[in-house]
C-alpha cells in the first residue's frame, strides 16, 4: 500500500522578498508551464531535513487542532499565507500552484486521497476562522483536503513561525497602524508521514508538476519514502505496463510450455486474501479519462446496495447447480473475464459460444452482450442467470425462492431496497456492484488528459498516433476531448464471425491429449455427430439472431478497450490469443472470403491498413496503456468476497431446507 502523503499549504500574505526579483509583470514559473522536462517520479531521493515543528491551529470550521495530527497519515505541503495578500508572485502565486495540485492529484485519486493541502495564515487578527473560510471556498468540492487553517492569535503563532524560520514584517504607516500588508521570503515545505520535512520550494522552485513529482516520489513503496532510487527511467518501467499498473491481473495458469512433455502446471492456490474497498466513493467519484458517474432514474446508490451486489456476484449458489456464479466467467484477477477460455464454460461444462468480455466500465454502456441484445446493466444481469448454458436457472421464480430461503440473505434486502428479493431488487443489486467496478486514471489518461509527458512510452506515443490516422482505429474505438470509453457500441462485420462460420474440419487433425502428448485424429468419425457441432466451431451469426435481418449476419457490438491487456483472449469468439493477433487481423483489413464464400456483409470501415512490424507493435504498446490504475484495489476487494459455500442450511433437495412445491 502506499504511503499517504499530505500537502500543508501556509500561503504568504505580501511577498516582497525573494532570492529571484520578481514584479507583477514577471510571472514566476509556477503560473507557466514547465520549459523542461523533470525528472521522472522515483528516480531520485529527497533529503530529510528537520523534523516539521507542530503547533495548535483553528480550521475554516472552527475546530481546534494541531499541526501534527493534520499530518497523521499523509505527508504535507507547508506555505504561509495571507488572504489580502496582492503580491502576483506571492500568496496568490501559492494559492495558484495549490489549486493546479488539488485539480491534477482529485483525477489520480490513489495519490490524491494520501494528500492534504493546508494553507496557514500568518495574520490572526485579520483572518478569522471565518475569513478562512470563504477564502477557501469551492476547494471543498474535490477530493484532494485542503484546509485553510489561522491561530488563535499571535502568541500562538509565533512559535509556529520560529520552527518553520519564518521571518514576517508587517508595514505601519507613519502614525504607527497597521495597514495590513507583510512582508516576508515565500517558502513551501514538504513534510512526509513521519513529520520530517523533505523539500523547501522557493518561488523559482514553485511548480505544480515539480511539487507532485516529488510527492509521487514519497508515496512509491519501492523507494522507502524518498530514500531509494526504484526507478531510473520512467520510459523504462513502462516497456511493462501491465506488470507495473496491476500486479495481480493474470491468468492462473497461462500455461507456458503446454506442448512439452516436461510441461508443470503453474496453477494458484485457491486461498486468497483479500481487503475491502470503499467501492462507493469509486463508484461516484469521476476518475481521469472516464465520464462523470451517471446512475439510470431510481437507482439511489447506496454503500449497502453495493455490497449486496457484491455478494450475490460472487454466490455459486445464485446457478441451479450452486457451482457457477456470475466470477466464474468474469474473473476478477483475470480483468474481470477469463483469460483462460477463449468462450465461457456454464453449470455442468456446458458451452458458451461466446467470450466472456470485462464487466469493468460497463456502467458506462447502453448497449449489453456481445449482439447487443440489452439495453441496461439491470435487464441484462437476468440473462446469464437464466440462460441453459450458463447458470441455468429454470425461472426467475425458482431463483428468487431461493435467496429467499438462503439464511444469510435474511434482511439484506429489506435494509437496502426496503423490500425483499424480487426481479427487480436483484437485478439492481448485481447492477450496483457493477456500476463499482470503475477503473481509470491509466497511464494513457495521465499522459493524454493530464499532461504527465512521461506517463507512457515513446512507442505507445507512436502507438496512438497510428491509432488515430494510418490505423483508423478511433472510427469505432471513439477518443473524446473529456473522456475515453474506446468504443461507438454500434455493431459491425469485421470477418472474424463468418470466417468461423465458413469453417471446415480437415479430413485430420492432431488433437492434445495431455502435455506432450498428442494423437492424429480421423475427423469423419464424428462429422456428422450434432453433438459436436457446436464443440468444432460455434456458427455465430451475431445481430442476425436479434433481428433475423440477414443484413445484420456477424455483427458484433465494438468492445470498449479499457484494461484491454488484462482481458484477453479476445474477439467476441475468443479467436484471437494476444493483443498483437489483434491489431494484425485489422491490419490485413478482416476476412472478406473464405474459399469461394464471400463475406458480403463485411464493415466498410474493415481494409488493409498496411502498417509495418514496428507499426503494429507501436500500436501494442499503446493499448498496454490503458490498464487503469486500481485494478489491483478493485481485485483485492474482489478477494475479500464470500463466495457462497453450500451449507447444511441453504435450500438444495438433499437438505432438511429443500424449496417447497
Amino acid at each position: 500500500m502506499l504511503r499517504r502523503v499530505l500537502l500543508l499549504l501556509v500561503l504568504p500574505l505580501a511577498v516582497s522578498a525573494q532570492e529571484v526579483t520578481y514584479d507583477n509583470s514577471v510571472l514566476a514559473p509556477g503560473w507557466t508551464s514547465l520549459t523542461f522536462t523533470p525528472p521522472s517520479p522515483s528516480s531520485y531521493t529527497l533529503a530529510s531535513f528537520t523534523p516539521a515543528k507542530d503547533g495548535n491551529v483553528i480550521n475554516q470550521l472552527q475546530q481546534k487542532t494541531s499541526l501534527h495530527d493534520l499530518y497523521d497519515g499523509k505527508v504535507t505541503l507547508l506555505n504561509f499565507m495571507y488572504t489580502t495578500c496582492t503580491d502576483i508572485n506571492g500568496c496568490p502565486l501559492a494559492t495558484a500552484v495549490f489549486h493546479k495540485i488539488q485539480q491534477k492529484l482529485s483525477k489520480d485519486p490513489e495519490i490524491g486521497d494520501k494528500v492534504r493541502l493546508l494553507s496557514l495564515s500568518f495574520d490572526p487578527k485579520n483572518d478569522t476562522p471565518e475569513i478562512m473560510k470563504l477564502y477557501g471556498a469551492g476547494t471543498e468540492k474535490h477530493s484532494v483536503d485542503w484546509q485553510f487553517i489561522t491561530t488563535k492569535n499571535a502568541d500562538v503563532l509565533d512559535p509556529i513561525l520560529d520552527g518553520y524560520q519564518q521571518r514576517i514584517i508587517k508595514e505601519y504607516d507613519d502614525q504607527g497602524n497597521y495597514i495590513g500588508s507583510i512582508s516576508h521570503i515565500l517558502r513551501v515545505f514538504l513534510i512526509d508521514e513521519e513529520k520530517q520535512v523533505r523539500n523547501i520550494y522557493s518561488v523559482s522552485f514553485l511548480h505544480a508538476d515539480l511539487i507532485i513529482n516529488d510527492i509521487k516520489t514519497l508515496l512509491d513503496p519501492n523507494t522507502k519514502n524518498g530514500t531509494l532510487v526504484a526507478a531510473a527511467d520512467t520510459s523504462s518501467k513502462l516497456d511493462a505496463v501491465k506488470s507495473q499498473t496491476s500486479k495481480l491481473s493474470k491468468p492462473g495458469d497461462n500455461k507456458d510450455g503446454y506442448y512439452d512433455r516436461d510441461y508443470e502446471s503453474a496453477s494458484k492456490s485457491l486461498h486468497r486474501a483479500g481487503k475491502p474497498a470503499d467501492l462507493y466513493t469509486m463508484a461516484t467519484t469521476k476518475q481521469l479519462g472516464l465520464p462523470e458517474p451517471k446512475f439510470p432514474e431510481g437507482t439511489n446508490l447506496t454503500p449497502k446496495k453495493i455490497e449486496l451486489g457484491r455478494k450475490l456476484f460472487f454466490d455459486r449458489r445464485l446457478s441451479h447447480t450452486d457451482t457457477i456464479s456470475c466470477a466464474i466467467c468474469h474473473v476478477p484477477e483475470m480483468g474481470f473475464a477469463h483469460n483462460e477460455l477463449a468462450t465461457a464454460v456454464g453449470t455442468e461444462g456446458r458451452s458458451v459460444p461466446r467470450n466472456a468480455p470485462t464487466v469493468v466500465n460497463a456502467g458506462f454502456l447502453s448497449r449489453f452482450f456481445h449482439d447487443a441484445r440489452e439495453n441496461s446493466l439491470e435487464d441484462q444481469v437476468w440473462g446469464p442467470l437464466l440462460a441453459h448454458n450458463e447458470m441455468a436457472n429454470p425461472s426467475p421464480g425458482y431463483l428468487l425462492n431461493k435467496i429467499r430461503s438462503i439464511p444469510d440473505y435474511d434482511g439484506l434486502f429489506e435494509d437496502a431496497y426496503g423490500v425483499g428479493p424480487n426481479m427487480d431488487s436483484v437485478s439492481r443489486a448485481l447492477a450496483a456492484y457493477q456500476y463499482a467496478l470503475v477503473s481509470g486514471n491509466s497511464p494513457f489518461d495521465k499522459w493524454y488528459y493530464n499532461g504527465e509527458s512521461n506517463a507512457i512510452s515513446k512507442s505507445a506515443k507512436r502507438g496512438f498516433k497510428i491509432f488515430k490516422g494510418k490505423g483508423n482505429c478511433v472510427a469505432c474505438h471513439l477518443v473524446n476531448d473529456e473522456y475515453a470509453l474506446f468504443t461507438d457500441e454500434k455493431l459491425h462485420n469485421t470477418g472474424i464471425g463468418f470466417k468461423s462460420s465458413m469453417y471446415v474440419e480437415p479430413p485430420r487433425k492432431k488433437v492434445v491429449l495431455a502435455p506432450g502428448i498428442e494423437v492424429d485424429v480421423d475427423t469423419s468419425v464424428y462429422a456428422n455427430d450434432s453433438a459436436f457441432k457446436d464443440e468444432i466451431m460455434p456458427n455465430d451469426l451475431g445481430l442476425y439472431l436479434i433481428t433475423q435481418d440477414p443484413n445484420d449476419r456477424w455483427k458484433i457490438r465494438t468492445p470498449q478497450l479499457r484494461n484491454v491487456e488484462l482481458s484477453g483472449p479476445y474477439m467476441h469468439n475468443g479467436q484471437l490469443s494476444t493483443l498483437k493477433d489483434v491489431v494484425e487481423f485489422y491490419n490485413q483489413g478482416g476476412v472478406k472470403e473464405v474459399g469461394k464464400m464471400k463475406n458480403e456483409t463485411i464493415s466498410p470501415l474493415m481494409f488493409p491498413l498496411n502498417l509495418t512490424d514496428n507499426e503494429v507493435n507501436d500500436v501494442v504498446e499503446f493499448l498496454k496503456t490503458l490498464t487503469g490504475s486500481n485494478m489491483d484495489t478493485l481485485v483485492l476487494d474482489a478477494f475479500a468476497a464470500p463466495v457462497g459455500d453450500v451449507s447444511l442450511k441453504d435450500p438444495n433437495w438433499f437438505h432438511d431446507n429443500k424449496l417447497k412445491y
